[in-house]
């Protein structure tokens, strides 16, 4: 989806650079359309600020090519500080449904060349999910995902972990004692008379 946008039109290079900040730090919808031109930082530590639920105030570190786009894009945009990142067309803020419609274009052009997408319903929600699960794929803790998602409590952060079927398989390879040979029980007659009497 991130080579999906139209890279010689306006529209193309804001949807990259919005597609790109949602996929690398995995900010929900209202954080993404409502971040201002001062909340994005690209110094030595570059990262995004955003308030979250509950107006939390939380900032977000940026990788290197997330840096780049937005650098270029915010040089394009020539915003002032308190505007926001990504306009429409008519130099007003983005709604949730011109989000929605611009992740639902893309898809569609996306999948012409990646038919696994063909059948796949992408929202913000579902690009958090994919950077959460991301980040535990790569052996982040529950608590740095907590932080990084801006979730009250691991608690929320536990869905991830119950639904990623490959962590629970590693977990339980570690658990097993290879210098014991797994054999069937086979119960003695006793037992069998016992159960045979219930």
């Amino acid at each position: 989806m991130l080579a999906a946008p139209d890279l010689t039109t306006w529209s193309g290079r804001r949807d990259r650079a919005l597609l790109t900040l949602a996929v690398q730090t995995g900010l929900r919808a209202a954080e993404l359309i409502g971040m201002r031109c001062e909340d994005v930082l690209l110094g030595a530590e570059a990262h995004v600020r955003c308030e979250g639920k509950g107006r939390k105030c939380r900032c977000t570190p940026l990788g290197k090519d997330t840096v780049l786009v937005l650098r270029s894009w915010l040089r394009e945009r020539q915003g002032q500080p308190l505007e926001p990142v990504f306009l429409t067309t008519r130099g007003t803020a983005l709604s949730h449904d011109a989000l929605q419609y611009m992740l639902d274009k893309h898809l569609r052009i996306a999948c012409q060349h990646c038919p696994s997408l063909v059948h796949k319903r992408v929202t913000p929600h579902v690009l958090r999910h994919t950077l959460a699960m991301d980040l535990l794929h790569h052996g982040a803790e529950q608590t740095v995902i907590a932080l990084w998602l801006g979730h009250e409590s691991t608690e929320t952060t536990a869905i991830y972990l119950h639904a990623d079927m490959q962590l629970k398989e590693r977990a339980l390879a570690k658990t097993s004692n290879r210098k014991v040979w797994a054999s069937r029980y086979r119960p003695d007659d006793r037992l069998m008379q016992f159960l045979k009497s219930l």
